[in-house]
């Protein structure tokens, strides 16, 4: 496994005008796809850091915060802020800017959580993290709390789920 590595190495920015197909019969982005959005840059960020192949493990919920209107350009900011052995957390921060106005909203806020993966698919160690900054340093501080909610929810989940039929309605 590679030393560790900062914060910084995996930033990844991404910067789109959103035009009419982008939105909905209100004039606001669709959120589905931002949230496309939003794996796109995590996932890229996640390679960035380990070096190899990843899969989504889980998307912490996204709270739209501000709506993003059409004719605004939307940029999203990315970076690993913690690590598990094969597991990495990413941050994405999403900012809506009226480009005549210059006013800029921050508009969502979220946690992505991918494994590395090998040459046979399996999950592979990947570097640890390093914070520099004060707000990554706020973020990786904070990552076990959001880590123990996660395997929380996941749990909780299965257990749901195995509740539910698989069945198609005609044949229940």
């Amino acid at each position: 496994m590679e030393e560790a590595k900062y914060c910084r190495e995996s930033f990844v920015v991404k910067t789109s005008n959103v035009f009419p197909p982008d939105t909905n019969y209100h004039g606001t982005m669709f959120g589905g796809k931002l949230m496309a959005y939003i794996d796109d840059v995590a996932s890229i960020s996640a390679v960035r850091h380990s070096r190899s192949p990843v899969v989504t493990a889980s998307t912490d919920s996204v709270d739209f915060l501000h709506p993003i209107n059409e004719g605004s350009s939307v940029c999203l900011e990315a970076f690993v802020t913690y690590t598990g052995r094969s597991s990495m957390e990413v941050f994405v921060k999403v900012i809506a800017e009226n480009l005549y106005t210059g006013e800029r909203h921050i508009c969502a806020l979220s946690f992505l959580t991918f494994v590395a993966l090998d040459e046979n698919g399996k999950p592979k160690p990947v570097p640890k993290v390093i914070p520099k900054s004060e707000e990554e340093k706020m973020l990786h501080e904070s990552a076990k709390d959001r880590a123990e909610n996660r395997k929380r929810r996941k749990k909780e989940n299965e257990k749901m789920a195995s509740k539910f039929s698989i069945a198609l309605p005609w044949e229940v």
